[in-house]
């Protein structure tokens, strides 16, 4: 399993989970080591050890591919 902190979210409406990672952010030490993640019914099925595994894969591939601010999701 990788490791790395992750912060896993069930049943908060969009802006209660902002709210919180916000929160959770200024309180660590390290924020930008921090994973989030919102379940999903597809996620709900899956082992727990496979849910941190994807969600640290794709926050490491993030953290080396941010993505372009100045591009939208369908540029």
């Amino acid at each position: 399993m990788r490791e790395g902190k992750l912060v896993l979210m069930h049943g908060f409406s969009n802006e209660e989970a902002v709210a919180m990672m916000r929160a959770v952010k200024a309180a660590a030490s390290d924020p930008g080591e921090i994973a989030f993640a919102i379940t999903t019914p597809t996620n709900l099925e899956w082992k727990i050890k496979d849910l941190v595994d994807q969600v640290r894969m794709e926050h490491e591939y993030l953290k080396e591919n941010p993505p372009d601010p100045k591009k939208g999701i369908n540029d």
